[in-house]
């Protein structure tokens, strides 16, 4: 048992040895301390473009939140498109606050944005050109499930 006591006691006295090892010396700044190298960022996922995608939406909303979606056209700008949504939204209201949005945020001059089955929006670049890119980049409603499908 004395074994064992004497064995915790080291322990925290090494690791209080340590955290003072590692504390900046008193009256200097956080600015002087050496700062942490950050770790590199993760490559941008590889994009596939067509003319045609789906977004598919489950479940009411159990919070405010946003949905944020990014349209990047191939040799071109990326575009983030927003849709707030409040607490109580239904499935259906969801889609098609997600509607306006793209409607609004992207444009109907090069999209033909549609709703579908209620819980479904489609949207289709005009002139059946294969450059665009749709990803969801977050989703922070609480209980509502978003799909993105290319068609």
């Amino acid at each position: 048992m004395n074994v064992l006591r004497l064995g915790l006691a080291t322990a925290a006295l090494l690791a209080s040895s340590l955290s003072l090892a590692q504390a900046p010396e008193a009256g200097t700044t956080p600015e002087a301390a050496p700062a942490a190298t950050a770790a590199p960022a993760a490559p941008a996922p590889k994009l596939s473009y067509t003319d045609d995608y789906r977004i598919s939406v489950d479940d009411d909303a159990n919070s405010d939140g946003d949905i944020v979606f990014r349209v990047t056209i191939k040799n071109g700008e990326a575009k983030d498109v927003t849709a707030s949504i409040k607490k109580g939204t239904s499935e259906n209201a969801v889609a098609r606050e997600i509607k306006k949005a793209f409607e609004q945020q992207l444009g109907t001059k090069n999209y033909n944005i549609e709703m579908e089955d209620g819980e479904n929006v489609i949207i289709e670049r005009s002139g059946g050109k294969s450059d665009t890119s749709i990803v969801l980049v977050s989703n922070s409603v609480k209980n509502v499930e978003v799909k993105v499908h290319r068609d």
